[in-house]
């Protein structure tokens, strides 16, 4: 295939990953597709780091960088592929994409699908469960943009997730990336869709305290599923996965936990708070940047303050101008009274464990801004984001049929009902 920028032909290939031939090529375009401190990189990257979390203030900046297996965030599902676009005669690697095709809860957006009978009362409901294809990591070469790469890679991803039954294709970007937001909703016809929260707090060196009237149990992954299927009714979760009980027993999953009152009142309804811990530190890499040296001296004379006098427990927090890990908190629900007072011991107690792992220096989760649980989260304001943007596009516009089939009508883009769950999967983080 190939494509015209004024006088310039391109021509360039699309064809599959291939691990052994392509990874240090995927590699070294990650590593130039790094452009600025959030990845909003230029015209034609599309997603640029669709995982980069950008807070400037005063100049400061989160940004994440993923490390490792290249498919890690697509390997998950059983249809998954890595598409890789090659320029010129020496077939030069210029950009890639990564997609998969998964099963997930729809929940309750969107209008009831008519059936074969026109009275209101024979409509039907869209079903439960729907397959969603997933397009994660656009990059095209900075210097081979506006040659219709990104274009090519994107409309071949969404072909191979239609043919494997996809109803919709969903992508994430920021608010900041004007030319990903631009090239998604503009170009290939993707509607924001919802916004979830990016919650992050550093690792302190001490522990933190949980109350004495609470108590910390964890389940068996067995029992988090069971507790997950009570607790997430498919018609209220979008976008629950329907192998969760393979996502609870993970081997990154380092545990579910339940935080209960040791001495409910009985005249209150019951309360407790649940949330399950997921390792990251292996697949992603996070980095402060853009800091001013002021604030980098004082916080490693904090550090260097509480190694000489630990009794002190001054809050110290791990060099985070350095690329450092992450552990994500998924599946945060809490229920009663003393709910939110419950997720925050989970939290503290997710915070305890990551201590003990010295290559993770932020504890973070990924929730809706509407969502309850988003208020309990404890946070720090500089590795928060509010940036994130879901889109959402409709792969079987012009096919009625199959939209009936797929429960893929457009009105999913519409905002959810009330007390609708957001369900973020850390293995696409």
């Amino acid at each position: 295939m190939g494509a015209m920028d004024g006088e310039k032909k391109a021509v360039f290939r699309v064809r599959e990953f291939d691990m052994e031939r392509d990874l240090a090529a995927a590699e070294e375009l990650e590593r130039r597709c790094q452009v600025g401190l959030c990845g909003d990189a230029a015209d034609g990257s599309g997603e640029g780091k669709r995982k980069t979390k950008k807070r400037k203030k005063r100049g400061m900046s989160l940004s994440v960088e993923q490390v490792g297996d290249p498919l890690a965030r697509v390997r998950h599902a059983p249809e998954h592929v890595m598409l890789v676009a090659e320029y010129g005669e020496e077939d030069e690697m210029v950009g890639i994409i990564k997609a998969c095709v998964k099963t997930v809860t729809r929940g309750g957006a969107g209008k009831k699908l008519p059936s074969s009978s026109s009275s209101p009362e024979k409509q039907r409901q869209p079903p439960a469960y729907v397959k969603v294809a997933c397009l994660l990591g656009l990059r095209v070469s900075p210097s081979h943009r506006r040659l219709g790469i990104a274009t090519a890679l994107v409309e071949r991803a969404e072909e191979w997730c239609r043919s494997r039954g996809a109803a919709h294709a969903t992508m994430a970007t920021t608010t900041s990336n004007a030319a990903s937001l631009a090239l998604f909703t503009g170009r290939f016809g993707y509607a924001p869709f919802r916004r979830p929260e990016f919650l992050g707090r550093p690792v302190h060196a001490h522990r933190l305290d949980i109350p004495g009237g609470h108590r910390v149990l964890q389940l068996t992954p067995p029992l988090a599923a069971a507790a997950y299927a009570r607790l997430l009714a498919p018609r209220d979760t979008e976008f629950l996965p329907a192998d969760m009980p393979a996502l609870l027993s993970h081997k990154l999953t380092l545990g579910t936990f339940v935080a209960i009152e040791s001495d409910p009142d009985p005249s209150l309804p019951p309360s407790f708070a649940v949330l399950s811990v997921w390792d990251s530190t292996r697949s992603m890499r996070l980095r402060v940047r853009g800091a001013p040296a002021m604030l980098r001296a004082s916080l490693a004379a904090l550090r260097a303050l509480d190694r000489g006098a630990p009794w002190m427990r001054v809050p110290s927090i791990p060099d985070i101008f350095r690329p450092f890990g992450a552990y994500l908190l998924y599946g945060l629900r809490m229920s009663g009274p003393a709910g939110p007072a419950l997720l925050r011991s989970l939290c503290h107690h997710a915070h305890n464990v990551a201590r003990k792992n010295p290559a993770c220096a932020v504890v973070a989760a990924d929730v809706a801004p509407d969502d309850p649980a988003a208020a309990a989260v404890p946070r720090w304001r500089r590795f928060s984001c509010d940036e994130d943007v879901w889109c959402i596009k409709n792969l079987n516009k012009n096919d009625d049929d199959s939209n009936a089939a797929a429960g893929a009508d457009d009105d999913w883009a519409a905002p959810a009902p009330p007390g609708t769950v957001l369900f973020v999967d850390p293995r696409e983080f």
